[in-house]
Formats: C-alpha cells, structure tokens, sequence
C-alpha cells in the first residue's frame, strides 16, 4: 500500500511541471518561444538542404527530397534556413529586451530554450561539418586505431566520405572523454551518419542541462540576475544554432566547465575540480579555469581553518592536481590512450579565417601592404601568429595573479584569459566564442555590455555559411553582416526604460555578499507568469 503513494508526489509534481509548461504557452511571456520556434522549424526544413548535408544522401533520395540541394531547391531550403535564423534572432533580441527592464524570469529562459531546441534535435548538422569527424573519430578507435597517432584516412568507411578533406590526415585534438562517447556512438549505430549526428547531439544535451543549471547560479553567487546570464549563454544563437545545431563537443565541454566553476563557489572544490578535469577531457580550453579554481579553495581553506595563506595555496594546489590526475588518468585509461591528443591541439593552423586578430592583422597587411610591395602572406602570418602565442604565455600568468582576491576577481579573471585565448590564438570558429560567454554571462549585465554581446552574437552567427563555409572574404557577405549586427546592437541599445516602481526596484543594488549559491527570487514561482500583474507588458 505504501508505493502508491510514495509515487503520487512524484505524479503530481510531473503533472504541475507539464500545467505550468502550458501555462507558458499560452501568455504574453511565450512571445519570443513561439517565435523562435517556428525560426527553428524554419531551419530544419531549410537544412535538409542547405545545411551541412552529406555527400550522397540515401535518406533524402528515398523521400523524393533530393531535389532540395541542388539548384531551386537549394535556393528554396536556403530561404527557409536564413528566414528561420532570421526568426530566431529576433527572438533572441525580443527577449533581450525583457531581460534589459528585467520582465523575464529564469523560468521564461529555460522554458524558452526547450521551445528553440526542440525542432534543431530533428535537423542535419548545422554550420558545421565537424560532427562527421567526430564520428570518423569514435570509429577509428573503435577499430582499435589509435585516434591520436592517425586520422580518419586510415580507417576507409563510409563515414569518411563526409569528413572535410582538410580533417581527414588529421589526428584527434580532443580528450579521451570525448573520444571514448565518439567511439560508444559508432559502436551503437555503426556508420549510420544520420543515426550517430542524433545521438552525438543528444550526447551534448547534458551540457546544455549543466549549462542551465550553473549559469544563473554563478550569477546570483556574485549579485547578478540569473535570467540575464541565461540569455547571454543558452539562448545565445552562438548556443542554441551553433553549438546545438552543428553538433560541437564545446557545448559538453563549456557545461562542464561552468559546473565545476558553481560547485567550487559552494565550496564543493572536489566536485567542481573533477567537472573541470572532464572537461579538460572533452577539450582542452576549459582548464584555463582550473588555476582560478584554486584561488577559490585556497580562500575557503583559510576561511575555515585558518591556513596560513601559504598552506591554503600548497594544499588547494596539491589536491587539484591529484584530483585533476586522478579522473583524467581513470578516463585515458578508460579510452585506451596516451596524452597524443595534446600534440593535435596544433592543427587549428589549417584554419585562416578572420576571427582571431593574428589571422586578421595578416590578412590586412596582405591587402593593404600588397598594394605598394610584394606580400608574402603566409610568412607574415607565421609572424603574428608567434606574435600572439606569445602575448597568450606572457599575459595568462599575469591574469591569473592579479584576478585572485574574490570569487567575482577569480571569475573575471577566467573571463579575461578566455578572452585574449579566444582572439589570440592561430585560428578560431564562431562556437569557440561560447568559452568567454558562458564565464562572461554573470559578468557583463548592463545595457551596454548586452547590446554589444548582441552586435557581436549576430555578426558571428550571420558571417558564417550553413554548409560550414564562411563569408568572410565577400564584401557582400560582410557588409550584410555588419548591418545585422549593428541592427542588433542599436535594438537593445535603444530599449526603452522601465517606468515607476518596477523601475526603482531594477536599479535597486543587487549585489550582496554570499557564500553559498543561493536560488534566486523567482526559483519557485506559483506559475510562468506570477508576477505578470507587476510587470509593465512585454515589447
């Protein structure tokens, strides 16, 4: 007698999740769900198309849908994806606006994230090609191929057909984490292409949930507004279109890294410093945290047990780094490989493009100076790349010793050396700027940090290629962009004020000293909209 009703609550509790999800739905604070949704759908229909599509596509052909990449068609599926990016990006910058007067509660984020998401799980790869070298990847292991000593060219399948030709010579640049789910994926489906990118896609899921989870945490840990975060870093296009979307293994690592970043701030430092650790298994850029990390749990130690602040710093120090070798050598064993992947990290170089200043500052000069002297680009480019290795490990060193005295000093730092990772690095992609966004989400909340995290956002989003290619040396292209983004800055820039009371009570100072991560004051609402009577009506 007694499972029944230990179950009812468990019931009642999924029945009022599933009511207050419709309530949702239905009101004026579902606006840019709904919008963005039908973006979405717009998208996937367009995708079969004009996405990252396979060489030869079986699945289409059976359908008598062939037809939509090649020709009208491929014009059509183009209208249909860059409408439905165009939706969705209006309704990012819609909801920017409610997170601006401070309308929008964590609860609308979240809600909003499942309407936006659901339609892409159903999509081919978007904007990238790299969820076919992921799988290419998991096979060779799987083979009993080392991934780090060979590239996919040396397993002949089907699934090398979709590789880029670029990747296909190239070793693994991934941790064994991730190398050890590419090769779980293609033991389940085999080299089933459009089997293995959905369940790579749901492999990232956990991500974005720790993502969700940790993001506003953080922000209120530091006396910052929870949805806001949320905005920046999930409902981001960089997030929901590019990382979700193209199926990148940045979304695991960046949800990873943010937990850990959470639990250390509660004072769980060997939770938060293994998250880390399995992130640096995934890739490797998230243990740029993990020095900040120690900071953390050096000020606990002292804080409660009166280290001295050289014992504080020896101890933390000592335990992650155990900690930190410990899950990475149970994973690498787990995976059945070496610390070769670190040498892989090297191949980005293959990348030219103008998302890293280096990049840029050689491209410039070889137009610029081309026009008076003969320009060797690539030489040029070797020299500002070293430029900007570098500034990289003259500046980290420095950032990490000066951003050290507080949990928001310790967060702004990570932000920072993502930051001037991010734009110093030989090459970068549009989804490698979700690093500092994710860190940067509890920390740039005003109205002119949120115009320009749109501008730029937008810009990076609308200069790339649906087939993974960017626009970045068509004119056309690139003027198309910059008024997109600029458009995108100038919406949010010029949102109106929030009038009377609700206004006063935005402007009131948020931040408070805490040390625990706390839930924030609409965590447990009665509805989706029970402060709706108090809030001015959405734009």
């Amino acid at each position: 007698m007694s499972t029944p009703a230990s179950t009812q609550p468990s019931k009642d509790g999924v029945a009022a999740h599933i009511s207050r999800l419709a309530r949702f739905a239905t009101s004026p604070q579902a606006q840019p769900a709904r919008l963005g949704f039908v973006g979405a759908v717009l998208i996937t229909a367009g995708g079969l198309g004009a996405g990252s599509t396979r060489l030869h596509d079986p699945l289409l052909e059976s359908l008598h849908l062939s037809w939509l990449r090649f020709g009208h068609g491929l014009v059509v599926s183009s209208v249909l994806l860059w409408g439905g990016v165009a939706l969705m990006l209006a309704a990012w910058l819609w909801l920017g606006r409610r997170v601006i007067d401070r309308t929008a509660t964590e609860y609308t984020m979240v809600a909003t994230t499942g309407f936006w998401l659901a339609p892409l799980l159903l999509s081919v790869p978007l904007f990238s090609r790299d969820t076919y070298s992921y799988l290419a990847q998991g096979a060779l292991l799987r083979d009993g191929l080392d991934p780090y000593a060979v590239g996919p060219v040396d397993n002949p399948n089907s699934l090398l057909d979709n590789v880029s030709p670029i990747w296909t010579t190239t070793t693994a640049p991934y941790g064994p984490g991730f190398i050890l789910i590419a090769k779980f994926v293609t033991m389940l489906v085999g080299n089933d292409v459009v089997a293995g990118t959905m369940l790579l896609r749901l492999c990232m899921l956990p991500g974005l949930a720790l993502l969700i989870w940790a993001a506003p945490r953080i922000a209120r840990h530091i006396g910052a507004d929870g949805a806001t975060a949320l905005w920046i870093c999930v409902l981001n296009p960089l997030v929901i279109i590019h990382l979700m979307g193209g199926v990148h293994n940045e979304m695991l690592m960046v949800g990873l890294m943010m937990a850990g970043i959470a639990l250390t701030f509660r004072g769980r430092h060997v939770w938060g410093v293994s998250l880390i650790a399995a992130a640096v298994a995934v890739k490797a850029t998230a243990g740029l945290a993990l020095p900040f990390m120690v900071w953390v749990w050096a000020r606990d130690l002292r804080g409660r047990r009166s280290y001295s602040r050289v014992k504080a710093f020896v101890a933390a120090t000592a335990a992650s780094a155990l900690i930190f070798s410990a899950v990475f050598a149970v994973l690498s064993f787990a995976a059945g490989v070496g610390l070769g992947w670190l040498t892989a990290l090297a191949g980005s170089v293959k990348i030219i493009n103008w998302l890293t200043l280096p990049t840029a500052a050689a491209n410039l000069i070889n137009v610029v100076g081309g026009l008076f002297v003969p320009v060797n680009f690539y030489a040029v480019l070797d020299v500002t790349r070293i430029i900007g290795i570098v500034f990289i490990a003259v500046s980290l060193p420095f950032v990490w010793w000066r951003f050290r005295h507080t949990d928001r000093e310790t967060l702004t730092g990570i932000a920072v050396v993502m930051v001037i990772v991010v734009l110093l690095v030989p090459a970068a992609l549009p989804w490698y700027y979700t690093w500092p966004l994710a860190v940067v989400a509890a920390l740039a909340q005003s109205r002119r940090s949120i115009a320009l995290i749109a501008g730029l956002s937008t810009w990076i989003t609308v200069i790339w290629k649906p087939d993974g290619a960017h626009g970045m040396y068509s004119w056309a292209h690139v003027l198309l962009a910059v008024v997109c983004a600029v458009g995108a800055w100038y919406w949010l820039w010029k949102a109106p004020e929030v009038d009377g009371p609700r206004r006063r009570a935005v402007n009131k100072p948020r931040r408070r000293a805490v040390n625990k991560l706390e839930p924030g004051p609409d965590a447990q609402p009665h509805g989706p909209d029970a402060n709706e009577e108090h809030q001015p009506a959405g734009h």
